[in-house]
């Protein structure tokens, strides 16, 4: 669906549509300008067919850092054309700064994710190269290809990772516990005991964080088929 030219007509790309708005301490003016900033680079990535532009736009963290863009969409809602931008940004940034740990997570969960996989499209095994190609090629889809598609892609992607991290956060919850006589048990017993762990605490976290930003991405590719997403 191609909706993005109800808003803004294409602008030139450049760093400075991502600074901080005058004035921005008004909710209102932020509000408007992440809404702004993000129609005006949606608009010129999906209006150009020259790939250079298109990987400026894919690459703009690597250049100029996430915090280029966290101050003016960090903040808005998840089911909004910024924050759904921010999400997706946010995720390639940490892939690509961890793409071994995330690669972990991923293999993980793929084996209990058929479907999301799938949708997903990352080459088994998801070697750190390969899901940095993935998250690109996803993110190059976003401009050239259907936008709600690479939004419910990333959301794929965000289940994969997230139940492998809940697969983690088991393992590194499992403890051995002795076990009396009454209770009719071995003398030991392995068993899972949720937040038993704190690093098993924090990948629970972890997991949850990411399975509201993959429905936040769904409910965001649903509202643009519907010509709703602003």
């Amino acid at each position: 669906m191609s909706s993005t030219e109800r808003h803004h007509k294409p602008v030139k790309f450049s760093p400075q549509l991502f600074d901080h708005w005058e004035g921005g301490e008004d909710p209102e003016t932020i509000s408007q300008a992440a809404h702004s900033s993000a129609w005006a680079i949606l608009c010129q990535g999906r209006g150009t067919s020259d790939p250079a532009v298109t990987a400026r736009l894919v690459e703009f963290t690597d250049h100029y850092g996430l915090d280029a863009i966290a101050e003016m969409w960090a903040e808005a809602p998840g089911v909004s054309l910024p924050g759904a931008l921010w999400r997706i940004y946010a995720l390639r940034d940490t892939v690509r700064r961890n793409p071994d740990v995330v690669g972990r997570y991923y293999e993980l969960g793929q084996g209990s994710a058929e479907v999301a996989r799938v949708v997903a499209g990352v080459a088994d095994p998801p070697a750190a190269d390969e899901l940095c190609r993935t998250v690109d090629a996803i993110l190059t889809g976003a401009y050239t290809g259907e936008f709600d598609v690479a939004l419910e892609r990333f959301a794929a992607f965000c289940r994969v990772v997230a139940l492998g991290q809940a697969v983690a956060a088991d393992r590194n919850d499992v403890a051995v516990h002795p076990a009396g006589a009454e209770a009719g048990a071995r003398a030991s017993e392995f068993f899972t005991d949720p937040g038993s762990s704190r690093v098993g605490a924090r990948l629970t976290r972890a997991s949850r964080r990411l399975i509201t930003t993959a429905e936040e991405l769904e409910s965001a590719a649903g509202a643009w088929r519907h010509g709703q997403l602003d």
